[in-house]
């Protein structure tokens, strides 16, 4: 499995400054290199971005909170024929884990219908504090994903590559171990299937990440109001495995509950994910065939695809 480190640490990106966010500016430029360093190094990078405040972050963690405190069979409401999509808990060897997805959730009318079913009375704060969230922060997944179409030379497939993904919110709660080591796994080691995860954790740590040597990162923010951004297999597809998608994990210490959201950019079912001319020549042949998301979700649900040490590969692999 290898063993833990706690160096080196992440690459802190910065995208909170104006100068950064104008497009083909030097310091978008000079960004965009260090984007593209961290990915394909690490598979992720720790970011800044001040579009979402200290008060917009408190009030995402009240609703969180609030969103838990329901009654199992209230959350329970929370289903999707989806994988991944409706409410996770009590599910074997991850007692500790517990979450619920948005669909849409930067469209405010699915936030609302989230809502409803949860609160038939209605909950309009809630509503307001989980859209304007993923909003404000579909904006970074855009800007980090501009940059990587850049840095590849990909500018022209852009409007194609953001027109056919949406957004899943997913809400997640890890409870305190219960046993005397104080140690305990609350999510197994996995790559995300989508395209890009951007991470916002409360101030309880226990997310590490796998480097290509095989050893684990402990994740220490630099700053406890950033987040983390990872890449998936869906965007690595279709660089044509060219980025670095990196297994994952969450391993609960101490006596603190701890809340986090990923916000998920995902393929729309019926969209093939192909991978460009550009990125594909003989040092880099063709990696995977085409293949629809959707589709590959259900195979990674299957007995076959789970035992695949990697189902992307066992689906569409060349």
């Amino acid at each position: 499995m290898g063993s833990e480190s706690s160096s080196p640490k992440l690459l802190f990106l910065d995208f909170s400054k104006p100068e950064v966010m104008t497009q083909g500016s030097p310091e978008w430029e000079t960004l965009r290199s260090q984007v593209r360093e961290a990915l394909q190094e690490y598979g992720c990078f720790e970011a800044s971005y001040d579009d979402i405040p200290s008060h917009a972050r408190s009030a995402i963690f009240g609703a969180t909170k609030e969103l838990f405190e329901l009654p199992l069979e209230t959350k329970l409401r929370n289903v999707s024929e989806k994988p991944f999509y409706g409410y996770i808990g009590q599910v074997p060897g991850l007692q500790l884990y517990e979450s619920l997805g948005i669909d849409d959730a930067d469209v405010s009318e699915k936030v609302e219908t989230f809502t409803n079913t949860l609160w038939p009375q209605g909950n309009p704060s809630f509503c307001k504090t989980i859209h304007s969230y993923a909003e404000q922060l579909s904006k970074l997944d855009k800007i980090v994903r501009t940059m990587i179409g850049e840095s590849f030379g990909l500018d022209k497939y852009m409007d194609e590559h953001f027109d056919s993904t949406n957004y899943l919110l997913r809400v997640m709660k890890y409870n305190c171990p219960n046993n005397l080591d104080n140690i305990a796994l609350g999510m197994n080691s996995h790559t995300d299937k989508n395209i890009v995860t951007i991470l916002l954790q409360n101030q309880v740590e226990g997310l590490e990440v796998q480097t290509k040597d095989g050893s684990w990162i402990k994740f220490q923010p630099s700053s406890p109001t950033s987040f983390i951004v990872i890449i998936g297999e869906a965007l690595n597809a279709w660089l044509n495995g060219r980025l670095y998608s990196p297994y994952h994990r969450v391993m609960m210490t101490g006596n603190e509950v701890r809340y986090s959201l990923g916000l998920f950019s995902v393929p729309k079912a019926g969209y093939m994910i192909k991978a460009p001319e550009e990125v594909v020549d003989k040092q880099h042949p063709l990696v995977f065939k085409p293949y629809d998301h959707a589709e590959f979700l259900s195979f990674y649900h299957t007995e076959a695809g789970r035992r695949a040490t990697s189902a992307l590969h066992a689906y569409c692999g060349i």
